[in-house]
């Protein structure tokens, strides 16, 4: 038995006398030092808190990242959501410093629940209120985190043309002059063969039958380490036919300045297919955020699909993407950006069920269509079934098969409220133990007045993409 008076806290203070000494019969006092936990996140849940002295922290695991929720003081009830759901805690309990509380077992509240209506009202408001605040947090954190996990997608993506544009033009001025020092060694009425070979990919068995016959040629024209020049004019498209008629007075130096230009012309085609790779993977992600545009626009969907699978393009390593697009499909007035987001999880979690799967083959088709004056988008994979008993709670907020830290259960809630909400369309799912298809349907001329989207690219993250493209 505690002596706490229970009428302090906010849902029991309308319970009359008998109410308050049948409940204080079967609460009781216990403490918790600095740092202790009182209860994991995914554990089942029997009892109930009320914080009488000092402090604890609600703790929720998002993305990988723990998540601080709350901070509760005295007269705060904590744990009861559990209790009331029969669900497993959704969160951690942590004292924050040295604290007292008084635990109130499930049964105890069940029976309070049963015979007092004041008692269910007031915890309802409280449960409504605590549900509220950590749906904000969490959605804030899942923005923030699908950001990362998109800045990392992109940022390995950028890293090879930005390696190749650096290497390309570190070792440009080198070529350069060593192209220069040949074409100076060499008569000035000196005439250059032209490559009549094929500068396309060459099979392993044709580029070594194109370099023998080459070397050949060279060996002839007594052309010093003809090995070393080989492979560089094979890929300039030299052939032993280009290189026969060579005067052999002249043919070492012939040879080493088409190897210096040849150098020359492979680097600063590195550069500029480096260049062009960086700059269509900040057009996209400027497209995919659709940075200094109207929050309300004609979207082009197809656009938007490949500008997510290019930015997803890590994340579907390893997997087939297939692509079967209208292309007669017309524009669709939306929030463009808030679209994107329904693609970026419906395929992010694709790619997710292949990977855990382990499937060997996994494939993800993504298509369009018009049915009915509205624009259909269906993303399948081959992943496996989705259970009934989950497929039917799927776009419930929190809920999520996930192990915790995994998963908020916030993804697909995002694509229902995109979908569903703001701009007024539908989303399904079937599943069977070969493949599973979400289907999405947006009626092409949305009603004039759509919801103000919520949780657009963050301004410090608008800015870094503005910054990117201008340079």
């Amino acid at each position: 038995m505690s002596s706490f008076d229970l009428r302090s806290v906010e849902i029991f203070s309308g319970l009359d006398d008998d109410a308050i000494d049948r409940l204080q019969e079967t609460v009781a006092s216990c403490s918790f030092a600095q740092g202790d936990t009182l209860f994991n996140e995914g554990e089942s849940g029997d009892t109930a808190y009320i914080v009488t002295s000092g402090e604890v922290e609600i703790l929720k695991v998002s993305a990988e990242q723990t998540v601080r929720i709350a901070v509760t003081g005295p007269g705060v009830i904590i744990g009861e959501m559990s209790l009331l759901t029969g669900e497993p805690r959704n969160a951690t309990a942590r004292a924050l410093v040295d604290t007292e509380l008084v635990s109130i077992p499930k049964a105890a509240l069940d029976v309070l629940l049963e015979s007092d209506v004041r008692a269910v009202h007031a915890l309802f408001d409280v449960f409504i209120s605590r549900w509220r605040e950590q749906q904000a947090r969490l959605r804030q954190s899942e923005r923030m985190a699908q950001i990362g996990v998109l800045t990392a997608g992109l940022a390995h993506e950028m890293n090879n043309p930005a390696a190749a544009v650096t290497r390309g033009s570190t070792l440009l001025p080198a070529a350069i002059e060593r192209r220069a020092a040949a074409d100076a060694a060499l008569p000035s009425d000196t005439e250059f063969p032209i490559a009549s070979g094929r500068r396309e990919m060459l099979s392993p068995i044709e580029r070594a039958g194109v370099e023998d016959d080459l070397e050949t040629v060279l060996d002839q024209l007594a052309v010093t380490d003809a090995w070393r020049v080989t492979p560089v004019l094979v890929d300039a498209g030299y052939t032993a036919a280009d290189l026969a008629e060579v005067e052999p007075a002249i043919a070492e130096l012939v040879m080493e300045a088409l190897a210096a230009r040849a150098e020359v012309n492979d680097l600063v085609a590195e550069v500029a297919e480096g260049s062009k790779r960086l700059s269509e993977l900040v057009a996209a992600l400027k497209s995919y955020s659709y940075l200094d545009q109207a929050p309300v626009q004609d979207v082009d969907v197809a656009r938007g699909i490949d500008d997510t699978l290019l930015i997803l393009k890590s994340k579907t390593s390893g997997i087939a993407v297939v692509r079967s697009f209208d292309p007669d499909l017309p524009r669709v007035t939306a929030h463009g950006s808030r679209l994107n987001q329904v693609w970026t999880n419906l395929i992010d979690n694709a790619a997710d069920a292949i990977n855990e799967a382990d499937i060997e083959d996994g494939r993800i088709v993504v298509s369009t269509g018009l049915e009915h004056e509205c624009i259909v988008v269906k993303v399948e994979n081959n992943g496996p079934e989705i259970p009934s008993t989950v497929k039917d709670r799927i776009f419930e907020a929190f809920f999520t098969t996930k192990e915790p830290g995994k998963g908020t259960g916030l993804g697909l809630d995002t694509v229902y409220d995109v979908v569903a909400n703001q701009h007024h369309g539908t989303i399904e799912v079937d599943s069977t133990e070969d493949r599973t298809i979400f289907t999405v349907r947006i009626p092409i001329t949305s009603p004039s007045s759509l919801p103000p989207p919520q949780g657009e690219v963050p301004p410090e993250a608008a800015e870094g993409v503005k910054e990117l493209h201008a340079k």
